[in-house]
């Protein structure tokens, strides 16, 4: 019982702190803030940090404690969205750079010089490292145009057998080749 003695001026004060300052509290920091919603937040959750102290202590200025809370409120929030803001600006910076390779690498490429000395050389010599099996079977697949049924049927083996030859030759070139994938996904990956 004596506990709500104590407590009702509390209350009677704070709901006269709230209908005094909610509002300029609220205005005050969209100045900040410059969001309605975020301002609104901030001076329902300065407005409860003030009643849990007022349960604790006895407040003789509320609107300058009001307003530091608010003011640290505030700052914990922009000091947020100055971390996303450098966040998407490194994304976007990123992006830039990244566009800028695949544009000079673009305007770099000749397709004159696509099968270029170098990588006919790796091309010849890994497919003759590959046993013959293999071989046979990728060159017949990617030179010849022949489907993997078709291979099946004129080398004797199952579709399956195909595919693990023609997996084994493209790993064996996708390690070779490694300094010009792009291309040898052009080249040899089919859709």
């Amino acid at each position: 019982m004596y506990f709500l003695f104590w407590i009702m001026p509390a209350i009677e004060k704070f709901n006269d702190i709230y209908a005094r300052y909610y509002v300029k509290l609220s205005r005050f920091a969209k100045l900040y803030v410059r969001n309605d919603q975020v301002a609104e937040d901030i001076a329902t959750e300065s407005m409860i940090k003030l009643w849990k102290l007022m349960e604790k202590e006895t407040v003789e200025k509320p609107l300058p404690l009001l307003l530091t809370i608010m003011k640290h409120k505030s700052l914990d929030y922009l000091k947020q969205q100055e971390s996303v803001s450098a966040h998407i600006e490194n994304e976007i910076e990123w992006q830039q750079q990244e566009l800028a390779i695949r544009i000079s690498t673009l305007e770099a490429c000749n397709p004159e010089n696509i099968f270029s000395e170098e990588i006919r050389t790796i091309l010849v010599k890994t497919l003759q490292e590959l046993p013959p099996q293999t071989r046979k079977v990728f060159m017949m697949s990617r030179f010849e145009q022949k489907s993997g049924k078709e291979i099946a049927e004129m080398l004797g083996i199952t579709v399956k057998g195909v595919d693990y030859h023609i997996a084994k030759a493209l790993k064996a070139l996708r390690i070779s080749l490694k300094d010009y994938l792009p291309l040898f996904y052009l080249l040899f990956i089919q859709v």
